[in-house]
């Protein structure tokens, strides 16, 4: 895992996982990782190539992420695991064209660049960049909607969910067996 190396797992919460975040890319660069970075320090939005995340599908590698201080991902394409991931503890993964994701990382080597995103209307915006975003239109709406979180989500259904359970019929055999 390049995001959160499986030696900080070892964690009771994530808190610290942070500081760790891209840790053997960042040793391996001895300082010039991104993150590493001075001018880099305080941003939140995360500009990613093509399956970000592919070989990070813990929960782990969004968790660190977002304990860093990102807040938000733009990138190419996502692993399946680590889109639901992200979206889980509320950060949003945009796409954008490969030539897209070029010009803002091309950009950002000469200037700061200082991104706002506009989730309702899916628009990135700097002074002299603008892009339409993609987003998952189930995705947007579970952000715009605030209702992003499954485990609320079914502590709020509590009574639907008990009566399913007392209707699925393996449980229904097991019950009669025990009896």
């Amino acid at each position: 895992d390049r995001i959160i190396p499986a030696r900080f797992l070892k964690c009771v919460s994530f808190d610290s996982l942070g500081k760790s975040v891209f840790e053997d890319d960042r040793k391996t660069l001895k300082g010039s990782h991104p993150f590493d970075l001075k001018e880099n320090q305080d941003c939140s939005i995360l500009i990613v190539n093509s399956n970000f995340g592919c070989g990070s599908s813990r929960e782990h590698a969004p968790q660190a992420l977002i304990r860093w201080g990102i807040r938000a991902i733009i990138g190419e394409s996502f692993a399946e695991i680590f889109y639901s991931n992200c979206l889980a503890i509320g950060i949003p993964c945009f796409t954008l064209p490969k030539k897209s994701i070029q010009d803002i990382q091309n950009y950002s080597l000469s200037k700061s660049l200082f991104l706002k995103i506009d989730l309702k209307n899916s628009f990135a915006e700097s002074e002299e960049l603008n892009f339409n975003l993609e987003i998952k239109e189930s995705s947007k709406k579970m952000f715009l909607s605030g209702e992003w979180d499954a485990t609320t989500k079914l502590l709020e259904n509590s009574s639907l969910i008990e009566r399913k359970f007392k209707n699925l019929p393996y449980i229904k055999f097991s019950e009669a067996f025990n009896k």
